[in-house]
């Protein structure tokens, strides 16, 4: 069975499936003015407040993809993650410069966790 959480026309905000949760990419749609280190904070409570709707948390985390709008802004959004992921539970992760659907967004993540009693 897949539980579908936030569906819309186009996509879902997550899905859950035999204990693993998949996020759709995550931005920063209340700040999307905001510099660097403001998103990647936003996008992150995004993803915070995602997983623990679906059972999971930052510590499940399987793998995650980071989009930048600018490669550039890597070093400053390194200091934002390093302060949220949680020591010794640093998942595989991927990170890229890409062409982003709205211009004013720095930064988009794709999550990809296992739920906490999974």
């Amino acid at each position: 069975m897949i539980r579908r959480l936030h569906v819309g026309a186009r996509l879902s905000e997550a899905a859950v499936a035999n204990g693993t949760v998949y996020l759709a990419g995550q931005v920063a749609d209340v700040n999307p003015d905001g510099d660097i280190e403001a998103q990647t904070r936003e996008v992150l409570g995004h993803i915070d407040r995602l997983l623990a709707e679906c059972g999971s948390s930052k510590a499940h985390l399987l793998s995650v993809q980071i989009y930048l709008a600018d490669i550039q802004d890597i070093s400053a959004m390194n200091a934002v993650w390093d302060s949220w992921v949680v020591a010794g539970q640093t998942p595989p992760r991927a990170t890229v410069q890409a062409a982003l659907a709205d211009p004013r967004w720095k930064i988009e993540v794709v999550v990809v966790a296992r739920q906490a009693h999974a």
